[in-house]
């Protein structure tokens, strides 16, 4: 069984930033997609070498590969961690969407929410939208 997401995260300490950059990265692979860090810089609007500088911190943590100039590539564990950062920010979004928000407006507030809620109220949140799909 998967360990709830908060813990993976915690258990290697990850940054907001991070969780963000990794995030784009798993969004532009799961896309079909290379991720390159121009992409990620785009899809994030950010400069590249913050982006060159978030991938050596996530290289650091494994979670990440990259040769120079070719795309980023998530290891193993990176995807696994990714998929949880994503999964996190989905949920918030489908549930700003049930409250009736607009899917660009839960788009934009599930990204803030999901680095400050704790994971009592994550897990109240998916038991929510679970019992009301």
């Amino acid at each position: 069984k998967d360990e709830p997401i908060w813990k993976v995260i915690k258990m290697i300490r990850m940054t907001q930033s991070a969780e963000d950059y990794l995030e784009a990265v798993h969004v532009l692979i799961a896309s079909g997609r290379p991720a390159q860090v121009r992409d990620v810089a785009n899809m994030l609007s950010v400069k590249m070498p913050s982006v060159v500088k978030a991938v050596s911190e996530l290289k650091k943590l494994g979670l990440v590969t990259q040769e120079p100039y070719c795309p980023i590539e998530l290891t193993e564990k990176g995807r696994r961690v990714a998929r949880l950062v994503n999964d996190r920010h989905n949920l918030l979004k489908r549930f700003l969407e049930k409250l009736g928000v607009s899917p660009k407006i839960a788009d934009k507030d599930a990204c803030l929410m999901e680095h400050i809620l704790s994971a009592e109220t994550l897990d109240k949140i998916r038991i929510y939208t679970e019992e009301r799909k």
